[in-house]
């Protein structure tokens, strides 16, 4: 073991070695090692101490003596992270996971007051949607089969604060054609069955008249009905007389009398949500599919606490649910339905005042049988007749162009209902039913999805009045061409899409014309 006297230190200097404590030149090709001192009187290291040794080249001179060779893969080099998920320079930034309806996700950056509106729109940039109006955010809690669609002046955050922490609540980015539906037709929402009695018509106002005020004044008619409730205790559920007012919810102790002494109160309108129940039936055993609840809106879910409610037909739970948000949200709701309709629309024309789209609204009857040009047909009668004889003159016409050998376009593949996004391939009825009542049951709502009773058919769910019909869309064989009809060869069609396409201008069997695909969002 060899001692050295006072500190010492190692480096490496190419090939030459400089002892500086006694100053002498070390012979050539001698180590590259050096020892100095470096404190007096210090206590001695022995050999086996360890010592960190330092390089006197710099990092800049290794850099500069190395050769510069170019990567061969610069992509491979990028960050495999989306410049979405990268934090915003600001601190006071959130992170936010919303889900599309495909079961992925999309993390954002929001700023702590981001409304319900302002992140739609911003998930309307990134996703790339072809149109920015009629988006929502739901509000969905898996375990409990619950979801409600977040009002436009929600802010995310404050409404993510109430979730549990160990819960699978999530946001769901989707269409929601419903939102403000009530606005353009009061009375299909609010029958004059269900207004109370209470409501003053006694001004020569009729019910309409007196729903469209009181909607425009940022209010809702007070509503009553039988509704059954499910009680804690056990699993039965009981039918109650209920009144909605702007002061709450109250139920009747005895039958449908409203007497004060007889009335009980339920529930503060201004600390709930209302949610629909998605699978009721199975989870809650509900006598009806159309049950929803309400829930104090500042706790976190938990099933006591929910006053779960069933109704007996979807007309009922919407008009519920619907004077449920008027009586807590008030006049902002007709603010953000104003704001809505001001909002662009890429897609079918500019938004009117009544709801309709530019390019809609200028679609006028006309008449070119006479020799002096074209008339607007102004009879209704008339424009329906004209109606009819040009949706027969397009199927004879349609029959010639396909029954000519030489075509002078090729045909469109059988295939081509599978790019468009009302195509659902082989959903079930239920699901269907579930995504057209989950994007708003507004009337033209439609998609089209392989039938699973019947080989080679398909089926076009139609929303008209609240409710979901389906019709059969059969393989019609004629003149040796194969073609899709729904009214037993009447009217054929080449393919899913040209179905589509007619249907959309004219109604044909159905009650209303084709407006609004049921899309599915891939986030």
């Amino acid at each position: 073991m060899m001692e050295v006297d006072g500190p010492w230190t190692e480096g490496f200097e190419g090939f030459e070695r400089k002892e500086e404590s006694e100053g002498e030149e070390a012979p050539l090709g001698s180590s590259s090692l050096t020892l100095a001192p470096l404190v007096a009187d210090s206590p001695s290291i022995h050999r086996s101490t360890p010592i960190l040794i330092t390089s006197n080249r710099s990092k800049e001179s290794i850099a500069l003596s190395a050769p510069s060779i170019p990567n061969p893969f610069p992509e491979l080099s990028k960050s495999p992270v989306l410049i979405h998920s990268l934090p915003p320079n600001s601190s006071d930034k959130h992170l936010i996971k919303v889900y599309g309806e495909d079961s992925h996700s999309r993390s954002v950056w929001v700023s702590p007051g981001a409304t319900a509106r302002e992140v739609c729109h911003l998930l309307v940039q990134t996703a790339h949607c072809t149109d920015q109006e009629n988006w929502a955010l739901l509000e969905f809690h898996p375990t409990l089969s619950l979801e409600r669609c977040l009002e436009d002046h929600e802010v995310v955050l404050e409404v993510q604060a109430t979730w549990s922490l160990k819960g699978d609540t999530r946001f769901i980015f989707c269409k929601n054609y419903a939102k403000y539906e009530f606005f353009r037709k009061p009375m299909l929402f609010f029958p004059e069955s269900m207004i109370s009695d209470s409501a003053d018509v006694s001004k020569g106002m009729t019910s309409s008249e007196l729903i469209q005020n009181l909607l425009k004044s940022g209010t809702c008619p007070e509503i009553q009905g039988f509704l059954r409730v499910k009680e804690s205790s056990r699993k039965a559920w009981k039918k109650i007389y209920f009144f909605l007012r702007r002061s709450g919810l109250y139920s009747s102790s005895k039958g449908s009398s409203k007497e004060p002494r007889h009335l009980q109160y339920m529930a503060d309108l201004e600390d709930l949500n209302v949610y629909t129940v998605v699978n009721g039936r199975k989870l809650y055993a509900a006598p009806t599919d159309f049950t929803f609840c309400i829930k104090p809106s500042k706790n976190p879910i938990r099933v006591q606490d929910l006053k779960i409610l069933c109704a007996e037909n979807e007309q009922v739970r919407t008009c519920w649910t619907s004077a449920f948000r008027l009586f807590k949200h008030g006049k902002q709701l007709h603010c953000n339905y104003q704001l809505s309709k001001s909002a662009p629309q890429n897609l079918g024309g500019r938004s009117l005042t009544d709801g309709k789209s530019e390019s809609e609204a200028s679609l006028v009857a006309m008449d070119f049988s006479g020799k002096s040009g074209g008339r607007v047909i102004q009879n209704p009668m008339e424009a329906q007749c004209a109606e009819r004889e040009e949706g027969q003159a397009w199927r004879r016409r349609e029959t010639l162009r396909c029954s000519l050998l030489n075509l002078s376009s090729a045909p469109r593949p059988s295939s081509i209902h599978k790019t468009q996004p009302w195509f659902h391939g082989g959903i079930s009825r239920k699901e269907a039913q579930r995504l057209i009542e989950k994007q708003g049951l507004v009337d033209g709502m439609f998609l089209i999805r392989e039938s699973q009773q019947h080989a080679h058919c398909f089926v076009l769910s139609l929303c008209y009045k609240l409710k979901t019909k389906h019709y059969l869309v059969i393989p019609f064989e004629n003149g040796g061409r194969k073609y899709f009809t729904m009214d037993d060869g009447e009217t054929l069609f080449i393919d899913l899409l040209q179905l589509v396409e007619f249907h959309q201008i004219n109604k044909g069997i159905l009650p209303v014309c084709l407006k609004y695909p049921c899309v599915c969002v891939a986030l």
